[in-house]
């Protein structure tokens, strides 16, 4: 074992760590808002969105996130609009692709974990909000929102896990993460146990203190609506 040659490194894996837990924040909580304002219209059997947004999740859901990435990274650039458009500015850079990859997919997910919660809200306590004198959008915002957020926290937590491990493919595009660090190393010493054990440990210790911090906020938030 090469284990000390791991040490010699760290800072390749810190910056990998780095770049995973950017990619994880910023893909989960610009999901989480995309998919907030998606449920509202894909839980509603009025909307006339319902239909094209169940096609998205459908087929973001039905394909797997690495030929979605693909056809991002891979894909655009063969067109030549989007070569000479400010677009390219973007797409032509492998981490803003994988972000937009992981946004879309995650968003899918999330749309539909967030309408089953939003169809779950008693009709009755949307017409006390509104005898309340609260308008439409104060309901939703104030009421509605905040209900279904609680009662989807086992189900965010979850899809947060999905995402950290959403987030190798980034390796696969040129992008140094977590994995794409044991990646490197394994090419410069030829020793994957070593690198690739690490990435496992630096994945673990990031998913453990994830669930830690959505089990005291389950316990904060979630656990008092069973009273009610």
């Amino acid at each position: 074992m090469h284990f000390d040659l791991i040490f010699e490194h760290w800072t390749l894996f810190l910056n990998g760590v780095k770049v995973t837990l950017a990619l994880l924040i910023i893909v989960f909580a610009i999901s989480l808002v995309s998919a907030l304002g998606l449920a509202v219209f894909r839980s509603s059997d009025t909307s006339v969105l319902r239909h094209p947004i169940r096609g998205y999740t459908y087929v973001m859901r039905g394909t797997p996130l690495l030929l979605q990435v693909y056809i991002i990274y891979y894909g655009l650039g063969q067109f030549e609009l989007v070569r000479s458009s400010i677009l390219w500015l973007f797409l032509s850079e492998a981490s803003f692709c994988i972000a937009l990859g992981l946004i879309l997919n995650n968003t899918a997910y999330l749309t539909e974990i967030l309408q089953g919660a939003l169809r779950e809200i008693p009709r009755s306590t949307i017409e006390a909000s509104r005898s309340l004198g609260l308008s439409r959008a104060k309901t939703f915002f104030l009421v509605e929102c905040p209900i279904a957020l609680r009662r989807s926290l086992p189900a965010l937590s979850n899809e947060f896990i999905f995402v950290m491990h959403s987030t190798a493919v980034a390796s696969t595009i040129t992008v140094i993460d977590i994995l794409g660090a044991g990646r490197k190393f394994n090419a410069s010493y030829y020793l994957a146990y070593e690198g690739f054990v690490t990435a496992a440990v630096l994945y673990i210790t990031i998913a453990v203190t994830a669930t830690q911090i959505f089990r005291a906020l389950e316990k904060r938030y979630l656990a008092p609506m069973a009273f009610r």
